[in-house]
């Protein structure tokens, strides 16, 4: 009897019962770690040549240089692979990680970490050769977690900016590479490093990075001759900084930067006679991890979308009198609507484009244009046998260039009213193809986890 009630009982309980989902960010994990070790930001130099250059086109950071990720030139770009594919120029190994690459009139610049010195190490290259110049680097530990690098520098005529794994800021000379200040951001403003790292790419307007930085702070304006901090933001609610860059837009007569963190949406004052005072915020939108930034559009209404089964939120700005306030427009599941884990959709001829997530049901990993007035009605999507991973993508003379997660290079007609893929070829044997793809001068840059290669795109 003793044995029959005991089998029942084994049977009959669920052991699922006291089980709790996992979610990203409910461990709790400290990363106090990271403000305790002293990193002497800037402080190794290795010069290794010192060619002239003499190109002319720029790509200075994160989605280019009106940051909407179009490549803005006169040159025409490939439409179809030769049969043996595109010519690689030059390669070069690279640390683990998804950092992507700057271009100032022929040298590209890179944040790489290198593991065998432990350092964050920015890397100057010439574009048409691929011969490095020089670089400076930093000792930090960063331990591999789906790679480490992750961030885009910022760069202009004068400086170059990086935003490193754990959330060192350094800026050095342009022409000469040498130091000129940082900052632990961790340190200096009681932040945490996100998960996986940082993923904010460090914006310059106007020679002030804009930065986001969470803990006491939630936002910061600092001058990139001296590394002074000019303003910062107030951060009562104690936000947390996301994966996510922070941006420029401009509307109902003001400048301002919009920042997704971990709480909500923020539009700070990046004029008038209070930069960086908050204009509005929304509090709508919060979910443990985002990595993709804000899409904000002429009309007010702004894209916000993450991973894990986030999926996305479109709300409307409004102004009336010099006072913002926002309403939340739509909200929906991944399976519902366009979404996205990893990359910031791209806004074009009044419709975004973007690649689903892999919980976006039968629409997973495929590219779709959807209409923002209802980014739960697909224009038309790749189908079915044309899904790309977690890959960037880009807009060039007419053509989206995307790349998969396995480094196969996709051309596809830039168009809201069908999808039409006009040729695509392997490029090596990649794996987690996923940094931002960098052009300037008709010369493509692009990566996979450890390898970064230029292809000479010019038609």
């Amino acid at each position: 009897m003793a044995g029959t009630l005991a089998v029942g009982w084994w049977v009959g309980k669920d052991p699922s019962a006291d089980f709790t989902e996992s979610l990203p960010g409910e461990d709790n994990r400290s990363t106090v770690m990271a403000t305790l070790e002293k990193v002497n930001i800037g402080e190794f130099f290795e010069r290794l040549a010192s060619d002239e250059v003499s190109m002319n086109e720029v790509w200075p950071g994160f989605r280019g240089a009106r940051f909407d990720n179009y490549y803005y030139s006169d040159i025409a770009l490939i439409d179809k692979f030769p049969e043996s594919g595109p010519e690689i120029l030059w390669s070069v190994e690279l640390g683990e990680g998804h950092a992507g690459a700057a271009v100032y009139k022929g040298l590209a610049y890179i944040l790489d970490y290198d593991e065998s010195d432990r350092a964050d190490m920015l890397r100057c290259f010439k574009l048409d050769s691929g011969e490095e110049q020089w670089r400076r680097w930093y000792k930090v530990n960063v331990k591999r977690n789906h790679g480490i690098s992750r961030t885009v520098p910022a760069v202009n005529e004068d400086y170059i900016i990086t935003i490193g794994p754990k959330c060192h800021v350094m800026c050095v000379e342009r022409k000469t590479g040498d130091y000129l200040w940082g900052i632990d951001v961790a340190k200096e403003y009681e932040s945490e490093v996100p998960l996986w790292y940082t993923g904010q790419c460090p914006l310059v307007i106007d020679k002030v990075l804009i930065l986001a930085t969470g803990g006491k702070n939630l936002l910061a304006g600092v001058d990139c001759k001296t590394g002074e901090v000019i303003w910062k933001t107030e951060n009562p609610r104690g936000w947390k900084m996301s994966h996510a860059s922070v941006l420029p837009f401009e509307f109902g007569g003001r400048k301002m930067y919009v920042y997704p963190a971990i709480g909500g949406i923020v539009g700070v004052a990046a004029d008038g006679e209070f930069p960086g005072e908050v204009l509005w915020e929304n509090t709508d939108w919060d979910h443990a991890v985002v990595s993709p930034s804000a899409v904000c559009m002429p009309d007010g209404k702004i894209f916000l979308t993450a991973g894990y089964g986030a999926g996305s939120m479109v709300i409307q700005l409004s102004e009336m009198d010099g006072v913002f306030s926002t309403s939340t427009v739509d909200e929906f599941k991944p399976a519902h609507g366009l979404a996205s884990e990893q990359q910031t959709p791209v806004y074009f001829a009044g419709h975004l484009f973007g690649i689903q997530p892999k919980d976006a049901a039968a629409l997973r990993n495929q590219f779709v244009c959807v209409n923002p007035i209802n980014c739960k009605q697909t224009v038309w999507t790749s189908g079915k046998t044309n899904r790309f991973g977690l890959g960037p993508y880009i807009l060039a003379d007419g053509k989206f260039y995307l790349l998969n997660d396995d480094a196969t290079l996709n051309i596809i007609k830039a168009s809201s009213s069908s999808f039409q893929l006009m040729d695509q070829y392997r490029l090596f044997e990649g794996h987690d193809a996923w940094a931002p793809i960098a052009v300037a001068d008709g010369y493509m840059l692009l990566r996979d986890s450890k390898k970064m290669i230029c292809l000479d795109m010019r038609k």
